[in-house]
């Protein structure tokens, strides 16, 4: 077995957060990215929610809210997913491995100058528009480490996460 890669698995949309909690899966849309075509079973994905995932960038900041391991290959969907107005054709198993309460996690920003995922500290966030972004083990083991601090067992968060983004859907 080859050594596993880490990725930043970015979240943009809460309706997208939900679908991956309840399935235990993430999907990709139909764009060909390098970083989708590698992804491979036992990489290690931390879970990354934008400001704007929560409809509330004022208030949310761009976080790292858990952590997932890759448990099948990326394959083609028998039928495509559609969520928010997008399309994915591929997708993947995950195991969330660790989630921290909702509304919380390692924030990004102050830790942009650390990150060797973000050269650039003007334009970082740019680099998010993007399913997946891969890490270096320098950058994995900074956030595995300050994850630890805030992050539990996936089981103690996931319905607070499922019944917030229903209760914000349905009213």
């Amino acid at each position: 077995m080859g050594m596993s890669r880490s990725y930043l698995l970015i979240l943009a949309e809460r309706v997208a957060v939900a679908w991956v909690f309840r399935t235990s899966r993430m999907a990709f849309p139909a764009t060909r990215r390098p970083e989708v075509e590698q992804l491979a079973v036992d990489d290690e994905l931390f879970l990354l929610t934008t400001r704007g995932c929560w409809h509330n960038p004022s208030r949310d900041r761009t976080r790292v809210i858990g952590r997932a391991v890759v448990a099948s290959p990326v394959r083609v969907l028998s039928e495509p997913l559609n969520l928010v107005d997008r399309t994915f054709t591929r997708g993947c198993s995950l195991k969330i491995t660790s989630l921290t309460p909702y509304l919380t996690g390692v924030e990004i920003a102050p830790l942009v100058p650390r990150l060797d995922a973000f050269p650039d500290e003007r334009s970082w966030s740019i680099r998010l528009r993007r399913p997946l972004l891969e890490i270096s083990q320098a950058d994995a083991a900074l956030l595995r480490t300050l994850l630890s601090d805030v992050a539990g067992e996936p089981a103690q968060n996931i319905g607070a996460y499922l019944e917030r983004i229903r209760s914000v859907l349905t009213s």
